[in-house]
């Protein structure tokens, strides 16, 4: 049976590139399959057909080459510097600049065996112990991270961390501003109210940029075996990571909300008990990590504020949109509560 060519890779000249780049790492024809995962980048398995390779395939989504070509090379950067280090990341075996390849850049990686899990349900039959060791594991790998010296591993020019809390805010008041179409009270007071009480950042860290447990593979034995999509990476403020972490950990009380948030689940910590064991085992100061949560509220807001735009004008594909819009308010009454109890 002929390999099936999913959308956006092309088997034969992947093919020929491995075997002129990494003689010997493929044997037999390949086969791929596209997998879920990531804001953007599209994600693919590819495996010998005769079975004795398996890797992970990265490029930018389907037209779009050029506004996130640059992402294919920052995440082959970052998870190289980081491989040697205590942070869990698949080994990069191959970068691709070239176009001409596949008709975009892209980057080849080991494939990594774990579970990325997005839902109360998926972590149900892990029981309560076993999933309050995956969440805490969680945190200690961001510990983990933060501790990497950025310069050491040769990601000291990996950003800009000068200014980062205020070019975070800007960027994203902008976004807002590029999707607004309808009142969302609140939404201008919640910005407002984040500019005006802007945190002195701790010393600058690799931050994630999208740190969340549906981001990281966990093994049978409950660890973490692999932190990815290191699409939004960059050198700043590390407790953005952990504000973003406790807003993910917090509970919603939406049903069937499509984000994804674990928090329900029987076992899962306290977002106070993630704050702290961060705070123990970092040794950073995390008083202002109300911030920080309000400012992740706001982020997530105006990212689906975006959505339900593009929904409006009838630009989205697949199911679920139409409950997007909703949610907004919810965001932004979360954001202003949790600065307002800070």
């Amino acid at each position: 049976m002929s390999p099936v060519h999913p959308p956006g890779l092309d088997l034969d000249r992947l093919r020929g590139h491995l075997d002129r780049e990494r003689p010997g790492l493929v044997n037999g024809p390949l086969d791929a399959r596209l997998i879920e995962g990531g804001r953007s980048n599209l994600t693919y398995v590819v495996t010998d057909t005769d079975g004795t390779g398996r890797w992970v395939v990265r490029r930018p989504p389907l037209g779009h080459v050029l506004a996130t070509a640059h992402d294919m090379k920052r995440e082959h950067r970052v998870i190289s510097a980081l491989h040697p280090t205590a942070v869990p990341v698949p080994e990069a075996l191959l970068l691709c600049e070239d176009d001409s390849v596949i008709g975009s850049p892209f980057y080849v990686m080991e494939y990594v065996e774990g579970t990325p899990y997005r839902t109360v349900e998926q972590l149900a039959p892990l029981g309560a112990e076993r999933t309050r060791t995956a969440v805490l594991g969680l945190v200690d790998t961001l510990v983990e991270l933060h501790a990497v010296d950025p310069a050491a591993v040769g990601l000291g020019d990996f950003g800009r961390p000068e200014g980062f809390l205020d070019r975070q805010l800007r960027r994203w008041g902008k976004q807002l501003d590029a999707s607004r179409n309808r009142e969302l009270p609140g939404i201008d007071e919640l910005h407002a109210a984040l500019g005006h009480g802007l945190p002195v950042s701790p010393a600058p860290t690799v931050v994630h940029g999208d740190y969340r447990l549906d981001n990281v593979l966990i093994g049978s034995d409950d660890r973490i075996k692999a932190v990815l999509d290191w699409e939004m990476s960059t050198l700043g403020d590390p407790l953005t990571d952990l504000g973003l972490l406790v807003m993910y950990s917090s509970d919603l009380d939406l049903p069937e909300s499509p984000v994804s948030t674990t928090s329900g689940a029987a076992g899962h910590p306290s977002p106070a008990e993630l704050i702290e064991r961060y705070a123990a085992r970092s040794g950073r100061d995390t008083s202002a990590i109300s911030w920080y949560t309000a400012f992740a509220w706001f982020k997530l807001a105006v990212i689906l504020e975006g959505i339900h735009y593009r929904y409006t004008l009838g630009q989205t594909v697949g199911g679920g949109f139409d409950r997007i819009g909703d949610l907004v308010p919810v965001f932004i009454a979360h954001g202003l509560t949790t600065l307002q109890e800070g």
